[in-house]
């Protein structure tokens, strides 16, 4: 399938640069698929399209501060370093900017030395593993040092690091936000139970597929880096009761619908398990685990755009977008938001 068939014109100024300051009052656009309808709508409105019985699934990763500014030690030149996984203790999968002046036995200062990173090892792409070396407890030291690691598109400077957070953070790992999750507010979320919504959490670890473009000229060509995730016993248990009782699984992002469908594909339910998932999805493609999707609006041609076109069919879903441009929806982390169900 050529890439090309996920393009669209997306003009600049439809790229948000800032949050708004309430979250939960982006635009929406719903979806309903068996009837190819689009609404338009505010996110608030998502309690009048789900009901008692369905089941929001949310990823409560939270995104690390993860984008350190340093320099070498040997010649002082100035350095970027994107953490994107923990390996085992104190080594991690990094990207480095520029990576050509990092080579095995490399050193690199932050903060005067507060940290110390050392290239043990090579990646492709500009990929780095990095051993640090730092005194007292890693998490603190980053969060001294580390700035939140905003998407390239993203050019204004974030004042709140906590608007880069949905509120149900928990899960130190990632190196970007589940940005569909991003609309909701604990008030939100309480009345959405009240009305008889279950709430559900899963992990997934943003990783470096998140700042990989599909450089392949077909989407069959294009590999998915691993990303961690992890289910409990306790949402395991929920998720396969609620698929039992006949209520719907929303998913929140591509995160979740990502970790819900490898689990699903793999087991044939839902189970509590662990593991790396590069599942790629894209038309045609046969959903196991979801009913719905809310998610935000994404980059073209992007593995993003594929997924969503996937469960909404490619016509109806570039459609859409074709609708989102005309109608001047914000893009991207900080836009607005769309519900297929």
């Amino acid at each position: 399938m050529d890439i090309e068939q996920f393009d669209f014109d997306l003009p600049e100024r439809l790229i948000a640069q800032t949050p708004l300051k309430d979250r939960t009052s982006s635009r929406m656009m719903a979806i309903n698929r068996s009837e190819e309808r689009i609404e338009h709508q505010h996110f608030y409105n998502i309690t009048s399209y789900l009901k008692s019985g369905d089941c929001l699934v949310l990823n409560d990763t939270k995104v690390l501060p993860a984008r350190l500014y340093g320099v070498k030690e040997d010649t002082g030149a100035k350095m970027e370093v994107l953490l994107l996984h923990q390996q085992e203790g104190d080594r991690w999968e990094t990207l480095v900017k520029p990576a050509k002046k990092v080579k095995e036995g490399t050193r690199i200062s932050f903060g005067d030395g507060k940290l110390v990173a050392e290239c043990i090892g090579m990646k492709e792409h500009g990929g780095r593993i990095l051993q640090f070396h730092y005194e007292g407890i890693f998490l603190e030291v980053l969060e001294s040092l580390g700035e939140m690691p905003l998407p390239p598109y993203i050019k204004e400077q974030l004042p709140d690091r906590d608007r880069y957070q949905t509120v149900y953070a928990k899960e130190e790992g990632s190196a970007a936000a589940p940005t569909a999750g991003l609309h909701f507010t604990h008030e939100l979320l309480e009345e959405l139970q009240q009305k008889g919504v279950q709430i559900a959490y899963i992990t997934l670890h943003v990783g470096l597929g998140t700042f990989r473009p599909v450089s392949a000229d077909t989407v069959e060509d294009h590999d998915m880096h691993a990303e961690f995730y992890t289910m409990s016993e306790e949402t395991a248990a929920q998720l396969n009761q609620v698929r039992a009782e006949g209520g719907r699984i929303i998913s929140v992002g591509t995160t979740s619908t990502r970790t819900l469908e490898t689990i699903a594909r793999d087991y044939g339910q839902f189970q509590a398990v662990s593991g790396w998932t590069d599942i790629f999805i894209y038309p045609p493609y046969e959903f196991k685990a979801i009913d719905g999707l809310i998610t935000n609006f994404h980059l073209p041609k992007s593995t993003l755009i594929m997924l969503v076109s996937a469960f909404a069919g490619k016509e109806l879903t570039m459609e859409a977008y074709r609708k989102a441009v005309e109608e001047e929806y914000r893009f991207f982390s900080f836009g607005d938001a769309m519900f297929i169900e």
